[in-house]
């Protein structure tokens, strides 16, 4: 029996945020299995709003989901040890090993906390993943060179020189200055740290790339380290993005011909991805509303999941959201929460234990005869569940908090036996399961709901697994990929 080759990690880091590390990530997790490894992704630190639990009831982030996802494997928490959940606009909500740890500011987090005590943990979870998977395809985090932080990374250059891993560095041509970001990363880094650098991959190039033929030969000489790749900008692959930034590129107004979905976008908006399934749908035009005028021309309105309910349910009041919603719902409109959006059409949320503010109680829309009360206290898991009693799903919890009812009337019902939200009538419930919009049966009642319907046999599973093999086929044919799994290799293997 031939022994199975062994590779050193593989890693992505880039010039800054936003430069796609995330997705050529699941790219290479892709082409490692189609060519029979058996790859796993990793992220020492994450932040993210967008997250997700692992079978075992953890909570890493979203796009390490993702990346597994491509991989052809569960996730687990080792793909992902920390991740940070922000809050407000300075705090956040550190997640390690799965479960929360303790909230912090930013600047508690970097001058207070201990940074070796993180990696370590880092890297326990690395060893466990390196157990049982080959090649690691790992993730850095925002910038190499912002060289204020070098003291408290434990997701960049650290890693790499702790795993000695093979590590490329992406750069988004897109944003322009592409020249200086790559020549300045490289010349910032300390001699040993460059070392670990085996190449350059240009991203998001637009047109002709044999026009930039001359320019990555520059590019070499100036950095002594080949460009390997020139990825072409692309907007016909589909892949989850990791955060809501992303949300910027969406949509934000009605489509006449359509049944147009009005999401409401808070500020702490979290799991966006709940909504992936219905923006491929034909006959939907799915839209992010900021204003009271946006729900106007809305079909349906859905109220998000969110990381900070309160302190959303707060913005939505002064926006004059609030009348908007409600109006809305008066009007006959159908009008849907997803876990915090939930707990805001209900009549009350408190808040004993101050976990999300220091405000105890706060009225919620009154649309649901239902009251929050937060908790320290996480539920992360994934489920199936009964809608109506009638349509079977898969989904997920994650939250902090109970909600509960004088008389209650569940949407559905978890794994068989835990009762889930609350069904006023066909065109106002609301529920914790995240991922619920992902199960086409229920899209279709509830488009029919609304006076629209879905005609297409559309496969959303099906269709993220061809997703995944367009962007290796779009990786393979634009990345020496020889020249890759030859820097992965140990010293003298064969």
């Amino acid at each position: 029996m031939t022994k199975e080759k062994k590779y050193k990690p593989i890693m992505f880091v880039g010039t800054g945020s936003d430069v796609g590390k995330s997705i050529i990530n699941a790219g290479f997790c892709r082409i490692f299995k189609q060519d029979g490894l058996k790859p796993a992704p990793f992220k020492a630190q994450n932040m993210s709003l967008n997250s997700f639990p692992t079978a075992d009831g953890l909570e890493i982030g979203r796009a390490q989901a993702v990346q597994a996802e491509a991989c052809g494997i569960n996730c687990r928490v080792e793909m992902n040890p920390v991740l940070l959940k922000p809050t407000g606009y300075m705090d956040s909500q550190i997640v390690l090993n799965g479960k929360p740890w303790a909230n912090k500011s930013a600047k508690a987090y970097f001058n207070e906390t201990d940074r070796d005590f993180l990696f370590n943990e880092a890297m326990k979870a690395f060893s466990k993943l390196e157990k049982a998977y080959n090649p690691i395809v790992v993730e850095g985090a925002g910038s190499i060179s912002e060289v204020n932080l070098w003291e408290k990374d434990i997701t960049n250059m650290r890693v790499a020189l702790a795993k000695n891993a093979a590590t490329y560095l992406i750069a988004d041509i897109d944003k322009g200055g592409v020249f200086g970001s790559v020549y300045g990363s490289v010349l910032l880094l300390p001699d040993a740290e460059r070392e670990l650098i085996k190449g350059i991959i240009i991203n998001k190039f637009r047109g002709d790339i044999t026009l930039f033929e001359h320019g990555a030969k520059q590019l070499e000489k100036l950095c002594g380290i080949p460009v390997v790749g020139i990825i072409p900008h692309f907007r016909d692959i589909y892949i989850d993005d990791e955060d809501s930034v992303v949300v910027d590129k969406k949509r934000f107004e009605a489509v006449q011909g359509k049944t147009n979905i009005a999401v409401v976008l808070l500020p702490h908006m979290s799991n966006f991805t709940d909504f992936n399934y219905l923006e491929k749908l034909s006959e939907v035009n799915l839209f992010y509303a900021a204003t009271p005028a946006d729900l106007d021309a809305a079909d349906i309105v859905i109220l998000p999941g969110s990381k900070n309910t309160i302190a959303d349910l707060l913005y939505l009041q002064k926006q004059g959201m609030t009348g908007a919603v409600k109006m809305a719902h008066k009007k006959g409109k159908a009008v849907y929460g997803i876990c915090g959006g939930y707990q805001m059409m209900g009549e009350w949320i408190s808040d004993p234990d101050h976990v999300e503010s220091t405000i105890d109680k706060i009225p919620g829309l009154g649309i649901l005869p239902v009251i929050t009360t937060l908790s320290k206290e996480k539920i992360t898991e994934q489920c199936t569940f009964e809608f109506q009693n009638l349509l079977k799903g898969k989904g997920y919890e994650i939250h902090m908090g109970e909600t509960s009812c004088k008389k209650p009337k569940p949407l559905c019902y978890i794994n068989g036996k835990k009762p889930d939200g609350y069904y006023l009538d066909a065109k106002t419930w609301g529920t914790y399961i995240h991922g619920i919009l992902d199960n086409t049966e229920i899209v279709k009642r509830m488009l029919e709901e609304a006076g629209g319907g879905v005609n297409s046999t559309f496969d959303f599973q099906e269709f993220k697994q061809q997703q995944y093999d367009k962007l290796a086929d779009l990786i393979r044919e634009n990345v020496d990929l020889n020249y890759i799994y030859k820097s992965m290799e140990f010293d003298g293997a064969s």
